[in-house]
This record gives structure tokens, sequence and C-alpha cells, in this order.
């Protein structure tokens, strides 16, 4: 009998670790990411130690309860002790969950505590959540100045099913958070409407960010690479196509990018003073509406009946050009519009052009200048 219930144990245990045998090769698929930052490693060390924990106890539990009930069953003339109780199993019981639990708690604890010890960053950036998507602000070390959003840049076609889904589909940017390699990076998390969570596993940061709130975290990659993550946090209809993608780079190759930046933002400041004709507006309007417009009024303009208003045809997109400018800049309150005055006088002028100026509507052009006017 008890080659039988050797048997029997050999092939449950079999049973619960037949699918970690058969994925050996693509761990990744079945496990957490390959870890890249000292945190994210050991967290990754951590959820194998807790596992292995519980393999041992899973076993020993349901391998002494199959052996009681195969070796001591009544037909075998077992009869069930009767007793009262036991001051030494008490105390075994008791002790060996006060062990275990210290023994899964203090590296734990240890790990959290090096999460929450954000001094000294070599580079400070504030991430603030937006429905949907992300702006990005350097504000202390290399490249402080440095401001852009993050937008999904998934093709609306893919998530509608009319094209086959790319390799990183709903996870890339059009602009990635870069960071040089082995710099310690404090990332300040903050939200513009409802509560976001900036998350990336492979770095071992996950912060939820919280309109009115400052909340921090940090990481210090070890090699270079593109590391995705996502927005972990339920924030309404587009919440799944809100991405982060971070992209680490050799120091020369950082301050490279930099120096690229500071002259994207000083073309960008000469452009706020020009004059645009109406297809240069209404082209670059047309890619600010499909990342911040389209998900609740629709690429045709004609909304969701009851929930998001048509543009197409609207009293907005069609009435006095202040009204309009002043909705999208500032928002409705006690409705589901959010100020959008984070973008700059460029983007909003383009994109008011473009839903001016689309499907039926054919009315007037609105310049960087007069949003700058307006603002003041």
């Amino acid at each position: 009998m008890g080659s039988k219930v050797t048997a029997i144990l050999v092939w449950v245990s079999a049973l619960f670790m037949y699918p970690s045998v058969v994925v050996a090769e693509k761990l990744s698929t079945i496990n957490l990411p390959a870890p890249n930052t000292a945190i994210a490693s050991e967290m990754y060390d951590l959820h194998l130690y807790v596992m292995y924990i519980c393999v041992v106890i899973f076993i020993g539990v349901f391998g002494t309860m199959f052996y009681s009930v195969v070796n001591h069953r009544k037909s075998k003339g077992y009869k069930a002790a009767n007793f009262h109780h036991s001051t030494t199993v008490e105390i075994i019981w008791t002790a060996v969950p006060v062990l275990i639990l210290i023994g899964m708690g203090y590296p734990a604890t240890k790990t959290v505590v090096d999460m929450k010890d954000t001094s000294a960053p070599e580079i400070t950036i504030k991430a603030t959540g937006y429905q949907w998507m992300w702006g990005y602000d350097y504000l202390t070390g290399e490249g402080e100045g440095i401001s852009f959003f993050s937008r999904s840049s998934t093709p609306r076609e893919q998530i509608r099913n009319e094209a086959p889904k790319g390799e990183h589909y709903i996870l890339e940017v059009d602009n990635n958070v870069v960071v040089p390699v082995g710099k310690k990076v404090r990332i300040l998390t903050t939200a513009n409407d409802v509560i976001h969570a900036w998350s990336v596993q492979q770095l071992g940061v996950k912060q939820d960010a919280i309109p009115g709130y400052i909340r921090d975290t940090w990481f210090k990659a070890e090699k270079p690479g593109i590391y995705r993550g996502v927005c972990s946090e339920l924030c309404g209809k587009e919440h799944a196509y809100m991405p982060i993608v971070v992209e680490v780079m050799e120091q020369e190759k950082y301050t490279q990018w930099v120096a690229a930046q500071a002259q994207t933002t000083e073309a960008a400041a000469a452009d706020a003073n020009k004059e645009y004709t109406m297809d240069e507006l209404k082209a670059k309007g047309e890619k600010v509406y499909a990342g911040m417009c389209a998900a609740c009024h629709q690429a045709t303009g004609k909304g969701i009946p009851g929930t998001f208003p048509a543009l197409d045809g609207s009293k907005i997109a069609t009435g006095p050009k202040a009204d309009h400018i002043n909705i999208v800049v500032n928002g409705k309150d006690g409705s589901a519009m959010s100020s959008y005055k984070h973008l700059s006088d460029l983007d909003l002028a383009a994109v008011i052009t473009y839903e001016r100026n689309s499907w039926s509507n054919k009315t007037d052009i609105v310049q960087p200048s007069e949003i700058k006017a307006f603002r003041n």
C-alpha cells in the first residue's frame, strides 16, 4: 500500500509541475518579466521565494491529508483518536506559521523600504496622468526643462480589428520617456483628472497618480533597452490605451537626445508665433484629434448618442470661435469634457481648426496667436 501512496503523490506532484516543465523555455510568458533594476530583481526573487514556500506547504499539507485518507481509512480497521488537546501540537501549529510569516515578511519589508528611498536622485521627472495619455516634465538633472506628452501610437484600425495587430499592440507611444543607464531617476506622479497609476514591471515601479497629490517612486536601470508599462489603475473608457514606454540609453546617446530636445523646444517656440495655412493646421489637428478626442467624439465626429455629443454640425464647432476655444481650453463643469489647457498653443489651434473644418463643418481658422491671447 505504501508504494501505491507514493505513486499517487508523485502523479499529483507531476500534474501540478507539468505546465512549468512544458514552458520552461518561455518563462517570460508565465512569470514576471526579466528585471532591469536592483529593486525589480529583489521583487522577482521574493516572488519565487514565496512561491517555493507555498509549494512546500501545499505538498506537506495535501501529502499528509492524502496519506491519512488512504492509510487510516475505516475499512483498514483504524479508529479515530480521542483526545481533548495537546499543548505540544498547539505550540507547534502556532510557532511554525509565525516563523513562516517572519521568513517571508522580513525580506519583503526590506524591499519595500528600499522602494521608498527616493533620496539623492540624479534626474527627477514628473509624470502626469490624463485621460488618456501621460505628460512628462524633466524637473532636475540633465534634461531639465524638457517637456512633452506621450500618447498611444497604435493605429485605431488595429484597435477596431480592421487591420492586423502590430508587434507591440497597445504598448507603443509617440514619445518615449528617455533616461540614461546607471542613473537614479525619481518619478513624481500626479494626475489631471482621475486616478491613474504609472507602472513598469521590468523597472520595479508602480505608483498611483492622484489628482491634487504628488507621489514618488524611483528606478536605476542597469541595461539599455526599451521597457514597456501601462496605466494600472482603471481610469475610464480608454484605460487600456495609455501605455508607458521607457527608453534607457547609454550616457553619450542620452546627452545627444537632450541636445536634440532643446532644439525641438526652440523650434516649437518659434512655430507658436507663425501664421499657418488651413491645410497645415488641419494636418496637425487631425493627429491631435485622433489622440485626444476621437475616443469620445469618434473619428466621424458623430459622437456617441446620449453619452458624447457630436461635433459634426454642432453649435460649438460651427459657432463663435471664442466659445469653441473656451470649452476646449477650460473644459465644461459637470461633464466628461475636461480641460485641455496643458496642450500647446499650436496643438490647441490645430485641433480646433480641424474640428471647425472637418466632416460637414466649414467655418474659419484658429491661429496659435489667438490661443495665446485667450490664455492671457
